[in-house]
C-alpha cells in the first residue's frame, strides 16, 4: 500500500473489521450522527449483534439483518432493509432522502430517536412474521 494511502477516510472505513474502528475513522460530525442513531437502535433493541455487512455497520437480530448505518462524504444513512417498512412510514419520511430501504440525512439532523425506535420496531416485527411463515411451511 503507498505511503499514505492508509490515512484515507474511505480506506479507514472499509478495512474496518469492526463497528468502532468504522466509527472512529470518521470525522467527527459523521461519527456523532451515527452513534446517536446506533445508540437509538441498540435501546430498541438491546440483543443486537453488530458486525460490519457490505463495508457497513450492520445490526442483526437473532441471526438475521435488522438494519445498517453508514457514512458517505457528503451524507449519512440508516439501512431500514425493508421496502415495506418505508413504504408503510413514508408519511414519516418526507423530509429525507430515501430510497427503497434507506433513509439518508445530514449529519447535523439524524432521525430523531422515536422514528428510528418505530422503523427498528417494524423491521423487528417484520423479520418475526418471516421466521413465523418459514416454520410453518
Amino acid at each position: 500500500m503507498p505511503k499514505g494511502h492508509g490515512d484515507d477516510e474511505a480506506t479507514a472505513r472499509a478495512g474496518a473489521i469492526d463497528v468502532d474502528a468504522y466509527l472512529a475513522a470518521l470525522p467527527n460530525d459523521r461519527r456523532r450522527a451515527l452513534m446517536k442513531l446506533r445508540a437509538a437502535v441498540k435501546a430498541t433493541a438491546p440483543e443486537v449483534a453488530e458486525r460490519i455487512s457490505y463495508g457497513i455497520p450492520t445490526c442483526r437480530l437473532h441471526g438475521r439483518p435488522l438494519v445498517g448505518f453508514g457514512a458517505t462524504k457528503h451524507h449519512c444513512s440508516f439501512y431500514v432493509m425493508s421496502t415495506g417498512v418505508m413504504e408503510s412510514h413514508l408519511a414519516e419520511l418526507t423530509e429525507y432522502d430515501t430510497g427503497k430501504g434507506t433513509i439518508r440525512f445530514p449529519s447535523g439532523a439524524p432521525p430523531p430517536d422515536e422514528l428510528v425506535r418505530r422503523l427498528v420496531e417494524a423491521r423487528i416485527t417484520e423479520n418475526e412474521q418471516r421466521r413465523r411463515a418459514r416454520s410453518q411451511e
